[in-house]
């Protein structure tokens, strides 16, 4: 067990719900600074798709944290992983999370926060900033605040723009990851 770990558990069901298809991962891939070797938090990972995406990018001597509040979506991901740098948890990345500080080159959450509520916000911008080593990146995929076919209603969404007063770090990048979905990224 990594030095980035010691024991929770928590409870949230979202069995089946998945952006993955509708996310353009080669983009998102090729905007995230990930080198062999890093140390990489998916927050909210579901499935485990992007998960498995970051560990061919670090390689063995990277490390790759799944974290979910569901069990069930974890157990099975575990399953599917054996023998991987990859170590999926249960766990709420709005509360202070089984891993070490200063432990992340990078923490990656994909349509999460727009279903946290104010103090789940403060929650995961203290948990992030904890965990995140001096330059590590925040990047955080949301679908766009504008009308669109599906999503959760407006006044759940982000634009970028909130997301920045949100967030107390340094945002460096925006991008466009696929229709009604971006990306916006952040430095410690």
């Amino acid at each position: 067990m990594s030095e980035c770990r010691s024991e929770t558990d928590h409870n949230h069901h979202h069995r089946g719900k998945s952006s993955e298809i509708l996310l353009d991962k080669t983009k998102i891939l090729a905007n995230l600074p990930i080198i062999l070797g890093q140390v990489i938090l998916d927050a909210g990972c579901g499935n485990g798709y992007m998960s498995k995406e970051f560990y061919k990018l670090t390689g063995e001597l990277g490390k790759v944290y799944a974290l979910d509040p569901d069990a069930v979506s974890i157990d099975v991901l575990k399953a599917e992983t054996l023998n991987t740098n990859i170590e999926a948890f249960v766990g709420d990345i709005t509360k202070q999370t089984e891993l070490g500080a200063s432990c992340l080159d990078l923490v990656y959450i994909s349509t999460v926060i727009h279903g946290f509520s104010r103090t789940q916000l403060t929650g995961f911008v203290n948990e992030v900033k904890r965990l995140l080593k001096t330059n590590g990146t925040l990047a955080i995929v949301e679908i766009e605040k504008s009308d669109t076919p599906f999503g959760p209603p407006l006044d759940m969404r982000f634009s970028p723009e909130e997301l920045k007063e949100i967030i107390d770090l340094n945002p460096t990048r925006y991008v466009e990851v696929g229709e009604f979905f971006y990306m916006q990224l952040f430095e410690r």
